[in-house]
């Protein structure tokens, strides 16, 4: 195994929280009635849905839908952005998306890697499913992880869930499909591969988990400094609507702003509790400020992100010690 999937497969349990799942085997599956996810679509602009996710880390009860999706509808058929967690969330949402639209699936666009937005891309042809250069390999090398942690945290939820195929590559420049024009946005920072996608003729704008609002980001594959260099790009979209991969749909740059400000805060706080010798158990606990109150799971998602990055300072500042 390279260190490179070495690294992303242990990123794939860490995207997870699989430090709070807790178990090293995988659950029966011996529900009484199957499972069936309620979506709940709002629409946030003529003939746009977004369907919430639960402002919550990925658990049994939410069944891994805690990101954000959105159907658009082109006049050629539905385009979704994201796909969700699992083949049961993929196959309720093309039967929304062709019961909003009374159209097909003609696209849907993954935004990055994380399970809670491209496992449900298995229940659509591979065709359909576009993603970012990097996407289907790493799929291919962390695929694997991804499914079985959700498996071990979501159970019966996951059941025929394997790992997407996307048959299309997304590239920069602008896609036209039907009455809609997607600029499509290679980006990075929240993941080592991004995809932002701008719908010109609305306004509505896609950063997929570069933005949260209201909810802390998380960090399992994050590098800080690209990240705001892609928020700083984000910023200069003029947009109408912005549809953060967590948290509410709005008009203006809060989420962008907030998101920015959460991640300042962890590093000071992780670089702060670091050079003062705190362990990683009290780094945990390290008080937050009063203002990330307003953000769901903030003191879950900071003690994460202790754990995602605290490493790369040890690495960076720490004397490496020489064989005996």
């Amino acid at each position: 195994m390279s260190a490179e999937t070495t690294t992303l497969t242990r990123r794939a349990g860490l995207a997870l929280g699989l430090c709070a799942a807790a178990s090293p085997w995988l659950p029966g599956f011996a529900s009484a009635a199957p499972l069936a996810y309620t979506l709940a679509p709002i629409e946030i602009a003529p003939r746009v849905w977004t369907i919430y996710g639960a402002a919550e880390p990925i658990t049994r009860a939410n069944g891994g839908a805690i990101a954000n999706i959105t159907i658009l509808d082109t006049g050629d058929g539905a385009v979704l952005i994201d796909a969700g967690p699992s083949h049961r969330y993929g196959t309720a949402l093309k039967a929304l998306a062709e019961r909003l639209t009374g159209k097909p699936v003609v696209r849907v666009y993954l935004t990055h890697l994380h399970a809670d937005h491209v496992l449900g891309a298995t229940a659509f042809e591979a065709g359909t499913v576009s993603g970012g250069p990097a996407l289907r390999g790493d799929l291919k090398r962390a695929g694997t992880d991804l499914t079985n942690g959700m498996y071990r945290v979501a159970g019966d939820w996951m059941r025929g869930t394997g790992v997407p195929e996307p048959g299309r590559v997304a590239e920069g420049g602008v896609e036209t499909i039907g009455e809609r024009r997607f600029r499509i946005l290679p980006l990075a920072g929240h993941t080592r591969e991004d995809l932002c996608l701008f719908e010109e003729r609305s306004g509505l704008l896609f950063p997929g988990d570069l933005v949260f609002l209201d909810r802390a980001a998380t960090t399992p594959d994050a590098d800080p400094e690209r990240w705001r260099g892609a928020l700083t790009t984000l910023a200069e979209i003029d947009h109408s609507l912005l549809i953060p991969g967590h948290g509410p749909v709005e008009a203006g740059r809060r989420g962008i702003d907030q998101t920015r400000r959460w991640l300042d805060t962890v590093e000071a706080r992780i670089g702060e509790g670091f050079a003062r010798g705190l362990d990683v158990t009290e780094l945990m606990e390290a008080p937050l400020p009063d203002w990330t109150d307003g953000l769901a799971v903030a003191r879950y998602e900071f003690a994460r992100s202790v754990m995602h990055l605290l490493p790369g300072l040890e690495r960076r500042d720490l004397p490496r010690l020489a064989p005996a």
